[in-house]
């Protein structure tokens, strides 16, 4: 869709205004709203904004910034009757140039550094995002006191409660680790997920499928089909857009935190993805598990920059909460045929053809910004393969199960952001190839990243009143 058509399409709906999203460094859409009158629906339209105000732009000395309307994003936004949605890049209006910390702008770069190398042309990622649903969820935090407090009416915990509204404790929780996946009346949040891919398929997403996941309390997924980097990262601004208003219109309130529970199941974003060239998809092969030795060497690159990518694609203080054993933490810097314990999964895909060769990449999580974590990837990939860096043999057994003599042998995932940020400034050489990333974008991440670990760790923590209290 072109400008015309994105003004044709408000007109047909009889829609007066514009909805105008942009995202920051961190992943969170950003928007204004315009009267249709307002915009040319061409390359003229160039929106002025305050960059000083938005996390991680620009100083308040040169704050004036323009967004330039992508009008092939738009749809008709499903959560107001009067605007269509139109998603921007940032532009430097200075410079003249598109605005290098704007993470939709390196995504578009990485797209264009692939077709460059001449190693492929098109980059398809698949995300797999899980998230909760909750019935309430409160926090506060002062010099004083400090707590959080989550329920859910299909929380284990809640298996003794006493119903207050007159129709009993109705039981049927999903008990720790085994919310995947029994079928109503134990999946309370099952309309919820209709109502939000239903919604999803009106935005253009096209949808795979719907389901409970493994913690209790309303651990949900929705499948949402492949896509090239720039418009899979689209497509999950939306569906976070989607699910946590679908959520709220339900009374009840969606969360992609990591691990907002202690002693379940947390979330991640498994990531699948493939390179191409010519129609014809590079990582099919008969090396191992169905792919080429293009693909072996993707992971190698994947695996190499594995704990530097951390502080990309695992990039809050809660994302390592998720990242320790026991929980189906992608932890093992490994790849395996089928196998959900290494890092690296290659799925199974018999009789579906060379087309649906793919890898798995396991360790991300949904707090992180789409855009650049694409990007990452597909940077330590396209390493990988330039420098023929071989990911060494498979484990074909369970790591979760392996003698501590084995496992010592597997490298691991960083335990900390702290630690995945001292990677990051060790290791980033592959992100600045071609300008996908900057300089300048990575050390701003990284003083606003440790700018974070330093407002928690200032803060303390209940559970250390039970340990301490009484020293």
């Amino acid at each position: 869709m072109d400008g015309k058509g994105a003004k044709q399409l408000a007109e047909k709906e009889k829609l007066e205004l514009v909805d105008v999203k942009f995202v920051d460094m961190h992943g969170q859409w950003q928007h204004f709203t315009m009267p249709l009158s307002m915009l040319e629906f061409n390359e003229k339209d160039a929106l002025p904004f305050d960059g000083s105000s938005i996390r991680g732009f620009q100083e308040i000395d040169e704050s004036d910034m323009y967004l330039i309307p992508d009008y092939s994003t738009t749809f008709v936004d499903p959560f107001s009757s009067r605007s269509i949605s139109v998603t921007c890049d940032v532009y430097d209006p200075i410079k003249k140039e598109a605005y290098p910390r704007d993470p939709r702008t390196i995504a578009k770069k990485a797209e264009a550094y692939l077709n460059s190398s001449g190693i492929g042309d098109t980059a398809y990622f698949g995300p797999e995002a899980e998230f909760f649903i909750f019935d309430d969820l409160r926090y506060s935090q002062n010099e004083h006191s400090g707590y959080y407090f989550i329920d859910s009416e299909e929380g284990i915990w809640n298996s003794g409660k006493v119903s207050t509204n007159g129709t009993g404790n109705l039981a049927y929780k999903p008990r720790h680790k085994e919310g995947y996946f029994p079928v109503l009346p134990h999946d309370a949040v099952h309309e919820v997920r209709s109502d939000a891919i239903l919604t999803m398929m009106k935005c253009g997403i096209t949808i795979e499928k719907h389901h409970h996941e493994v913690a209790t309390a309303g651990q949900c997924e929705i499948g949402i089909k492949y896509d090239t980097l720039v418009k899979s990262a689209d497509n999950m601004q939306i569906y976070k857009y989607v699910v946590k208003n679908t959520a709220k219109k339900h009374g009840k309130v969606a969360t992609f935190m990591p691990k907002p529970l202690f002693n379940d199941n947390g979330s991640g974003m498994h990531t699948h993805q493939s390179i191409w060239k010519d129609g014809n998809n590079l990582f099919a092969g008969e090396v191992y598990g169905g792919l080429s030795e293009t693909a072996l060497y993707y992971i190698g690159g994947l695996l190499t920059h594995a704990r530097a990518l951390a502080a990309i694609l695992n990039p809050t203080t809660n994302s390592y909460k998720r990242l320790v054993p026991g929980f189906e933490a992608p932890v093992n810097l490994a790849y395996s045929y089928r196998n959900r314990s290494a890092a690296v999964r290659i799925p199974v895909a018999e009789g579906a053809g060379p087309a649906a060769r793919r890898i798995e990449y396991r360790p991300p999580d949904p707090s992180c910004n789409p855009y650049t974590a694409f990007s990452a990837m597909l940077m330590a990939g396209l390493d990988g393969i330039k420098r023929k860096i071989h990911p060494g043999e498979a484990v074909n057994e369970n790591i979760y199960k392996m003698s501590k003599e084995k496992i010592a042998k597997i490298k691991k995932m960083p335990g900390s952001l702290k630690s995945a940020l001292g990677e990051l400034e060790a290791d980033h050489a592959f992100l600045l190839e071609g300008g996908v990333f900057t300089k300048d974008f990575i050390e701003i991440w990284v003083e606003r990243k440790r700018d974070e670990i330093n407002q928690v760790n200032l803060r303390p923590h209940p559970w250390e009143f039970y340990l301490y209290h009484d020293v």
